[in-house]
């Protein structure tokens, strides 16, 4: 069996594949506290040094899935026999800010020692998450200047269970996304981002030593991303594919993704129910990158949805003399497909995208102009290719696909310059992700719908529901369900408050 291309569900279902991105190490810490639930796992913890090189004690923080949590102290080389107030503060050593707990003093042995442990009530465990989420930091401060001097020390994230990945350009969103999902499960995540494979390689390192159970990886690239995932898995952390599945390793526990082979069957079915019974419409077709497997099931799902339309004349495909090549092949194989978006290929990149286009209606007579049917990707490939089609004065209108439901691509769906987009809700995604987590750190098994083959194993998987939208269904598909805003858009459309 081919690679990507020709992976499909082994059971419960036909799916496939998913891959690769791009991404900074810059991390955010992201913790909630959650109602009293079962027992007090340790969800997080910090810990600090006092004093030069922790010359006068520890101090460690746990925060529980029940909410609540505790600061342990271990102080040595004090004043002696001396009453020592302990205040939690914003800020660092060097920079105090403001005050977020004081606890009572603490008294010193006659050898200058102490050690206490101390509860944190719920609310003070939100106030610690809150002061830490981003770069903020906290400050542990023992003593006073009447007390021998303060003892100060920042404090450092110790454990996390679970570790996220992402690639730089889904960060903004996608780490609110987690953030709203983490908040009522009790556990923390830190979030890192990379923008290319070794920077992701060197996230899950990172990850790895701050001691996460639980890995959920984007990968940048679906075969680059097997030595990330399995160091993880060395490490024994579990490792979770997001959006995009890990290939050719059997160190993949667990996929959360769409239907992709469904997103190229709406944009295709778009393009047939638009071009009705008539004959020889022209057809343009354009694909993401070779790298990223979501490419080849994208038009895996497009090609076996339109090619009985090519075959009977209601389509003539303009821009690809390998497809015409093949047009009589009702599914195609991997190397196939790779051949195909050798020369459609927007690698993802409006630029790339726009380029392609200019040179495809350079390279067409007028008679492969007139009406179009462009299969264009996604939103912003789609919003290029467009564009390049508006300006040509020999195309009299263009039927443009779409996927992401990118705010300036439903603008242009309300104002007629793209027909259509896939909307992939990824606050679902994102959602089933950390309750699969959860599920594995419970000592559980999430719930598989169906599985993926990733050319070493069949992977369990779970895929969340896709949605078409057009003009018509931009309100009940986009806005009812508060993923935006009217106020988002300008003009007119159905079902507008």
């Amino acid at each position: 069996m081919s690679k990507v291309g020709s992976m499909r569900a082994t059971s419960r279902g036909r799916r496939r594949l998913g891959v690769g991105l791009s991404l900074s190490l810059a991390a955010i810490l992201v913790m909630t506290a959650a109602p009293p639930v079962g027992a007090a796992t340790v969800g997080a913890s910090w810990g600090a040094k006092i004093g030069s090189a922790g010359a006068n004690g520890t101090a460690t923080i746990q925060a529980y899935t029940t909410g609540t949590g505790s600061l342990a102290l271990k102080l040595v080389d004090l004043k002696a026999a001396t009453s020592l107030p302990v205040v939690l503060s914003k800020g660092t050593c060097a920079s105090v800010g403001s005050t977020l707990v004081t606890f009572p003093a603490m008294r010193t042995t006659s050898a200058g020692a102490a050690t206490r442990t101390s509860s944190l009530t719920a609310a003070q465990v939100t106030t610690i998450k809150a002061a830490t989420q981003g770069t903020g930091r906290i400050a542990i401060r023992v003593g006073s200047s009447a007390t021998g001097g303060v003892k100060c020390g920042v404090f450092t994230l110790l454990y996390v269970p679970i570790g996220i990945v992402l690639p730089s350009s889904w960060f903004a969103g996608e780490q609110a996304w987690f953030q709203a999902a983490l908040k009522a499960t009790g556990y923390s995540a830190q979030i890192l981002s990379s923008r290319d494979v070794a920077t992701e390689k060197a996230a899950v390192e990172a990850l790895i030593s701050r001691g996460i159970k639980v890995l959920i990886l984007t990968p940048q690239d679906s075969a680059a991303a097997v030595a990330a995932a399995e160091a993880a898995r060395a490490a024994g952390v579990t490792v979770i594919a997001n959006d995009r599945l890990i290939l050719d390793t059997a160190a993949v526990d667990y996929y959360v993704t769409f239907d992709c082979m469904a997103v190229g069957a709406s944009q295709a079915q778009y393009l047939i129910d638009k071009a009705g019974a008539t004959k020889g419409n022209n057809l343009y077709l354009y694909a993401g990158n070779a790298v990223d497997s979501n490419t080849f099931l994208f038009f895996e799902g497009a090609w076996e949805k339109l090619q009985p339309r090519i075959a009977d004349g209601t389509f003539v495909i303009r821009n690809s003399s390998v497809a015409v090549g093949l047009q009589g092949n009702p599914t195609l194989t991997h190397d196939q497909q790779a051949a195909i978006i050798s020369q459609i290929t927007t690698d993802w990149n409006p630029t790339t995208a726009r380029t392609l286009a200019v040179g495809n209606l350079a390279a067409a007579p007028v008679a492969a102009k007139g009406t179009v049917f462009i299969l264009a990707p996604n939103d912003a490939t789609a919003r290029a290719i467009a564009d390049v089609f508006a300006a040509d004065k020999d195309v009299t209108k263009a039927w443009v696909t779409g996927q992401d439901a990118d705010k300036a691509s439903v603008q242009y769906i309300i104002d007629g310059k793209q027909g259509m987009t896939v909307f992939k809700d990824p606050r679902k995604r994102v959602k089933a992700a950390v309750a699969a987590a959860v599920a594995f750190l419970k000592g559980g098994t999430p719930v598989a719908t169906t599985t993926f083959y990733n050319g070493a194993i069949d992977v369990p998987a779970t895929t969340s529901p896709i949605v078409t939208v057009t003009r018509a269904n931009i309100q009940s598909a986009l806005i009812d369900t508060g993923y935006y805003r009217a106020s988002d858009f300008t003009g007119s459309w159905p079902g507008k408050p």
